[in-house]
């Protein structure tokens, strides 16, 4: 049986960053907003503690250190995401069927259904699979084959129920 449609991903920093941004925005919203508002909280502490009592090198390193993984947190995400993949993954092609959808890498071939997923989101170059709050798949709309990103973002919401989210 012919696939519906199909992607080949490289899973390199981009993907990866994609990838976090888009687990950040839907699935991990409400614990990212909180650890935002921590930091914020703990960096303006830290301000406030440098005019109360003068400036102490820990303190300043602190607040520099907090400012720059919020900037940076989808990097920082990904960089840790790309570490822990398993060799012979940075490669798949990915198969659409009606029923189901198979990737396969240098490692092996997986063969998913579409109903375990909980959310799916969209960015300029990616659609995102989400499963949940450390698990997501990437796939990249420029090696897609078999329709366009429209046609697939239809026939994935057809299939799954879920709405796809711009981020």
């Amino acid at each position: 049986m012919e696939p519906l449609f199909s992607f080949e991903t490289d899973y390199d920093r981009n993907t990866f960053i994609s990838m976090a941004r888009a687990l950040r925005m839907t699935v991990r919203k409400k614990h990212s907003k909180r650890s935002h508002v921590l930091g914020l909280a703990v960096a303006f502490l830290g301000v406030a503690s440098i005019i109360l009592w003068g400036p102490k090198l820990l303190t300043i390193t602190a607040i520099a250190v907090i400012i720059l993984v919020l900037i940076f947190e989808d990097k920082l995400n990904a960089w840790v995401a790309m570490r822990r993949m398993l060799k012979g993954m940075e490669k798949v092609r990915s198969d659409f069927y009606e029923d189901r959808y198979v990737s396969a890498t240098d490692i092996g071939t997986t063969e998913w259904h579409y109903d375990k997923m909980k959310a799916i989101a969209e960015d300029k170059d990616y659609f995102l699979f989400l499963f949940s709050e450390s698990h997501t798949q990437a796939y990249d709309k420029r090696k897609m084959t078999g329709g366009s990103g429209a046609d697939f973002r239809d026939f994935i919401m057809q299939k799954t129920g879920l709405n796809v989210q711009r981020i």
